[in-house]
């Protein structure tokens, strides 16, 4: 049961291609964007469909797939974990930013398997 404690599963699209980001200790991290959508009827049977963005961080060997196969358009599932964090910007703003952190990714649909 602990495993339920703070676990997402989500099936969208890539928004952008991934970001890639090697850290200092040669640790390397991808931002991505994904897209879900929902389609649903109204009170007067109009259809309605909502997508929502989320912010996606994947790390090592996750992020070594995803930097070698994924590109915007793809669908995807992922799992992991939510997260909220906040920063200060240079203004001295703070903001605050929720994100899932994945450890599993599954390719669903893609236009190629390489990327450009």
């Amino acid at each position: 049961m602990n495993s339920l404690r703070n676990k997402v599963q989500l099936i969208g699209n890539l928004g952008n291609n991934p970001e890639v980001k090697v850290l200092n200790n040669n640790r390397k991290m991808v931002r991505l964007s994904l897209a879900t959508t929902d389609s649903y009827r109204d009170a007067d049977g109009k259809k309605i469909t909502d997508t929502q963005w989320h912010n996606i961080v994947a790390w090592g060997n996750v992020a070594n797939i995803i930097e070698k196969y994924l590109k915007k358009g793809d669908e995807i599932a992922v799992e992991g974990r939510l997260i909220h964090r906040s920063y200060e910007d240079k203004s001295g703003t703070t903001k605050y930013i929720s994100e899932v952190v994945i450890n599993d990714v599954v390719m669903l649909k893609s236009n190629s398997h390489t990327k450009e």
